[in-house]
């Protein structure tokens, strides 16, 4: 007797998931998408809430509310919010109808970068930005030429993680060193003192993502 294949099921919304903690995306209504670029634009600019409404001549209760999304603005109080940021009125509704933001860098396009605390031989390409939200993110490929110092002192808000793409180093963490080898990989506080402190092997290259909160 032939048996009948069992008809196959599409798996699940869940099930397809990635295994990240972090929780699922909402949908965003209209008045969070707003509220979250004037929210922006406005520490963009430099200005408190109280700033940002005495130039719209608008209540900071009322600024307050907008940036929560807990209240819909009628056109003109976002035309006078946008005049006060010095923006055309599209911008603050140009993140609605579900887009998120996608930065691509194409291979060795990304801009380089001069951070604080750069040193002789270590080069920090920029793999891509993010401009809103809570959470800064800050990707970087970074090569030490064979001309490069150690430096153990950056130190800075937030949680660094290094990847290590090639060459040998050991990267000092507080009191602690770790030899670095490709492959290897480092999470850490980046309140912390830390940097590469014996250059191995030279030229080396690792990752370096920096998330921080935005002030």
């Amino acid at each position: 007797m032939v048996q009948k294949a069992k008809p196959q099921t599409q798996p699940s919304q869940k099930s397809l998931a990635t295994g990240s903690g972090a929780p699922e995306a909402g949908a965003r209504t209209l008045e969070d998408a707003i509220g979250a670029q004037v929210r922006d634009f406005r520490k963009a600019a430099g200005l408190t809430v109280s700033e940002l409404g005495a130039a719209a001549e608008i209540s900071t209760a009322m600024v307050s509310k907008i940036e929560n999304g807990q209240i819909s603005a009628s056109l003109s109080v976002l035309h006078q919010l946008a005049a006060a940021l010095n923006l055309p009125l599209t911008m603050l509704l140009a993140s609605f109808e579900g887009r998120r933001g996608c930065s691509f860098v194409k291979k060795g396009k990304g801009p380089i970068i001069k951070r604080r605390g750069t040193k002789v031989g270590h080069e920090y390409q920029q793999l891509g930005q993010s401009v809103s939200g809570t959470i800064a993110f800050e990707p970087y490929l970074i090569t030490l030429s064979k001309d490069a110092v150690p430096y153990t002192q950056f130190r800075h808000e937030g949680l660094e993680l290094i990847y290590m793409l090639t060459g040998e180093v050991n990267y000092l963490h507080g009191e602690n060193s770790y030899r670095m080898e490709p492959g290897d990989c480092m999470l850490f506080d980046s309140a912390e003192f830390h940097g590469p402190e014996t250059l191995t092997k030279l030229p080396a290259t690792y990752l370096s993502i920096i998330v921080y909160q935005r002030r």
